[in-house]
């Protein structure tokens, strides 16, 4: 499967990097819905969080440890809000699987 996001980490195609390691990348979204909205992909192409499994599990931990320190790096200390949409009826349009990394604004709740 190739997706936006794998020609992103194959560098086929050009993204705002702000973290990279040997498991994920993070890269400012190109449609921010925050003034500090990130996206954390896995480089492993997991299509959804569904479609993870046991062995994925340490990828995942990971991926949210991975989030407090890419916000700390960004300045929003503590004041994010991390969200995964899983399937197109969540909102998913990116069958590859990422975290959003929201800050710099009030948010409500629900979501919505």
């Amino acid at each position: 499967m190739s997706t936006i996001f794998s020609k992103i980490i194959n560098r086929e195609i050009p993204a705002k990097i702000v973290y990279e390691d040997e498991l994920c990348l993070a890269f400012h979204d190109v449609n921010p819905q925050a003034p500090t909205h990130v996206l954390l992909i896995p480089k492993k192409e997991i299509p959804r969080l569904v479609d993870a499994q046991p062995e994925d599990a340490a990828l995942l931990g990971h991926l949210m440890l991975t989030a407090n320190n890419i916000a700390r790096q960004l300045g929003v200390g503590d004041a994010f809000r991390l969200a995964v949409n899983n399937g197109a009826d969540a909102g998913q349009s990116v069958f590859h699987l990422h975290l959003h990394i929201l800050a710099g604004r009030a948010f409500k709740w629900p979501p919505g």
